[in-house]
């Protein structure tokens, strides 16, 4: 069996699935094309390397030799203390799991230190840690274990050069947490039946495989579905024989869910208070139903903002940026859509803030003390930050703060809905909003973003922030029909 480096990107990537690693050997389940974020980061991955190729002003690329050949094009050019080796190839032969394997390795660098080699890799992402990237250390010791299994001695050192422009030693381990993984993924492969690997809303977004496998759990009801179920309760489910909602409803009551001892990390630990929300969600799903808890809690207000925030995460900026701060009052007095956006200069990020300060300050000086209306805490975390990095002269984002209303919460302590997910896009079209644009979604805001950075015409960058703000203002009619339909069951 081969194995590569970038089968660890299949294990781990976007989330750890055993299910992943098992589909893509079957020639008949096809994965779904990247999306659009998917190939902005790939660019943009591709554009990081050859920015850190370029300040070596002299190197050996052994990228277009084939593979039997650029293996003794790399052992030579060790032999022979070449500086720099870009895209070197490594192959070593272990056994695994009672099965042979060819391990084959490519790092992106291979650099001359004292009487050895630092193997070194480059990488957009800005955190490289075991949290949020487990399959790049993997990847580096990997290369370690093949050029000791090579060379007969280790590496000088591991390292990423990542998205920050900085390096990030590896420890060296000899290769064993990832040979390790690399034996599980042989397990995987070999197997005849699939491993039960369950769905998540988070786990499997961006998976090029969720639009095979969430038909199928929704065909059979897979308890995954509910609502509150983590991925160690649906696995300690699965393995005491409970597969479905109805066997699950059937099985459970409050109590017993409570004290069930599922995994968590590398412990158990009881589900506790949780038990009571995931017992009501999973009713709602087998009698596909709302079920009221109690009346939404909601301030009595004539007129409401809604307010949504667009932003790109930390690996694809220097800075977590917001670049758009979206806003409109809903009510008998309803205002027109209003967006700060972030400038294309070097001073855009805080223009974007300092517009919406004066956005949100006229909005007070209209209505008063108005509640601003989102779904989720990344508006307030976004609030507290901007805060901190550009400061409040006039105290209007403090005011925001004091004024913010996070749906999310209220709709959770208030409904249990028969829907896998609380997620905005979920619970509108629970509440029957139907938008517009065929595209949209975070994802896809953030790529086509990234688009309208790097372009330098300035009427398809016009086009595509046009298309950027579109779907803002779909989010921000989203929030207000499901508040609609939240103040509709308050009986006022």
């Amino acid at each position: 069996m081969k194995l590569i480096s970038t089968d660890f990107h299949t294990y781990y990537r976007p989330s750890l699935c055993e299910l992943r690693v098992y589909l893509k050997q079957q020639p008949e389940v096809k994965a779904a094309p990247a999306g659009p974020y998917e190939q902005v980061l790939r660019r943009l991955g591709a554009r990081h390397e050859q920015a850190h190729l370029e300040t070596f002003p002299e190197f050996i690329n052994l990228a277009a030799f084939p593979s039997q050949e650029r293996i003794k094009q790399t052992i030579q050019a060790v032999h022979n203390r070449i500086a720099v080796l870009y895209q070197p190839f490594l192959r070593a032969n272990i056994k695994l799991k009672g099965i042979f394997c060819e391990i084959w390795g490519e790092p992106d660098f291979m650099l001359a230190v004292n009487d050895g080699y630092v193997i070194r890799d480059v990488k957009i992402s800005r955190r490289i840690d075991e949290k949020e990237h487990p399959e790049i250390k993997c990847q580096l010791q990997t290369y370690g274990w093949l050029y000791e299994q090579t060379f007969g001695r280790p590496p000088f050192r591991l390292e990423v050069y990542n998205g920050a422009g900085k390096l990030e030693k590896v420890p060296y381990d000899n290769g064993q947490a990832a040979l390790a993984i690399l034996a599980a993924i042989t397990e995987l492969r070999q197997m005849r039946a699939e491993p039960y690997s369950p769905i998540g809303w988070t786990k499997c977004a961006g998976c090029g495989f969720r639009e095979y496998c969430w038909p199928r759990a929704q065909k059979k009801q897979d308890i995954a579905l509910v609502a509150g179920v983590d991925q160690g309760l649906a696995r300690g489910l699965h393995n005491d024989d409970i597969n479905t909602i109805s066997q699950f409803v059937e099985a459970f009551d409050e109590t017993r869910l409570a004290n069930y001892q599922r995994t968590w990390g590398n412990r158990t630990q009881r589900v506790g208070k949780a038990a009571a929300g995931i017992m009501l969600n999973a009713r709602a799903m087998v009698d596909n139903k709302e079920i009221l808890i109690q009346k939404p809690e909601l301030p009595e207000c004539a007129n409401y903002v809604m307010f949504d925030l667009e932003g790109l995460p930390p690996q694809l900026n220097e800075l977590q940026k917001i670049y758009l701060w979206g806003m409109q009052v809903f009510g008998p007095r309803q205002g027109e859509f209003q967006a700060a956006t972030a400038g294309f200069g070097e001073d855009g990020d805080r223009q974007a803030w300092e517009d919406f300060l004066a956005k949100a300050q006229a909005i007070f000086q209209a209505y008063g003390d108005i509640p601003f209306v989102h779904w989720h805490h990344y508006e307030k975390t976004n609030l507290k930050m901007y805060i901190e990095r550009y400061g409040d002269p006039t105290g209007i984002a403090e005011r925001v703060l004091r004024n913010l209303l996070d749906l999310l919460p209220v709709t959770r302590q208030s409904l249990a809905l028969p829907l896998s997910s609380y997620s905005l896009k979920e619970v509108e079209k629970h509440v029957g909003y139907k938008r517009k644009l065929k595209e949209y979604g975070g994802e896809w805001s953030m790529a086509k973003y990234i688009e309208a950075v790097e372009t330098e015409d300035e009427k398809q960058r016009q086009a595509v922030m046009s298309e950027i703000l579109d779907y803002n203002r779909e989010d921000l009619e989203a929030t207000w029909a499901v508040l609609q339909w939240l103040r509709a069951k308050t009986g006022k």
